[in-house]
């Protein structure tokens, strides 16, 4: 495929996407402090809240096991945190991600200097394409209780399911929905979200910014499929790394990085 049929490929996607679909939300989503607040006031039902940052694709390291990536990361004035989770497909909500998304979004929240009541409240919220919890509820609210006495924790974790489903348009929430799967910005009821669509989708730095998203991920996954490449050839063990790194189109740093096994 030429270059003008690529592009003219990435334009039709363009005009196909939806704020449900991960690399247009986070283009959408990124530094966006009125859309983000506007989710979170809807969804928490917290009119007066006040995002103070937002980030996209924000990477939290776990030095004993494995990484997560929050979809979008926000601080409220009240420096509580929020990691909210796009999620297409149902495995991509299980309750056991929500749990270790909160205990890694803990573990980066407390210094070595302070206590552990000024560990601040954090919302893990999956919107989720289908009602993956399957009991036809537009939002599921998941809170620790002490079962003995029939009262919440109230440990400051929170954990939140949003139906993409239900798309009642009687309801604010049905209606945010209803606009993360619309791939027309004239058919949102929200202005703030309908605005960074439609500079996505139809203003020439906006489409540009989108086409130069989409030409990356294609060099990342060309990149991912070396790298697998190159893992495979390692472990047949007949090439030299030298021999491996010309055919896969890698550096030698590269390849002895992945033939040297990770230590913690």
């Amino acid at each position: 495929m030429d270059k003008e049929q690529q592009h003219q490929e990435d334009l039709q996607r363009i005009r196909g996407f939806r704020l449900i679909d991960d690399d247009f939300m986070n283009a959408c989503f990124d530094d966006n402090i009125e859309g983000t607040e506007l989710i979170l006031r809807i969804i928490l039902n917290k009119p007066d809240l006040s995002v103070r940052s937002v980030k996209t694709q924000k990477v939290m390291k776990n030095l004993l096991g494995r990484d997560i990536w929050l979809d979008i990361n926000a601080t409220d004035s009240k420096n509580d945190e929020f990691d909210i989770e796009i999620q297409r497909a149902d495995k991509g909500a299980d309750p056991k991600r929500a749990r270790y998304h909160s205990s890694i979004l803990d573990a980066h929240l407390l210094s070595p200097s302070e206590d552990f009541k000024d560990l601040p409240e954090t919302y893990v919220i999956f919107i989720t394409e289908n009602d993956v919890i399957g009991r036809g509820k537009p939002l599921y609210r998941i809170e620790r209780r002490i079962e003995d006495i029939d009262e919440l924790f109230s440990d400051g974790e929170h954990i939140i399911y949003v139906n993409g489903e239900d798309k009642n348009s009687a309801t604010e929430l049905g209606e945010l929905m209803h606009d993360f799967f619309c791939t027309n910005p004239d058919d949102m009821h929200f202005k703030q979200l309908a605005d960074k669509v439609r500079y996505f989708k139809e203003d020439e730095k906006g489409v540009a910014a989108m086409c130069k998203v989409m030409e990356d991920m294609r060099q990342e996954a060309v990149e991912r499929d070396r790298i697998d490449r190159a893992k495979s050839l390692l472990r047949i063990g007949k090439l030299s790394l030298e021999e491996i790194a010309n055919a896969m189109e890698l550096s030698v740093e590269k390849v002895k990085e992945l033939a040297t096994p990770k230590t913690v």
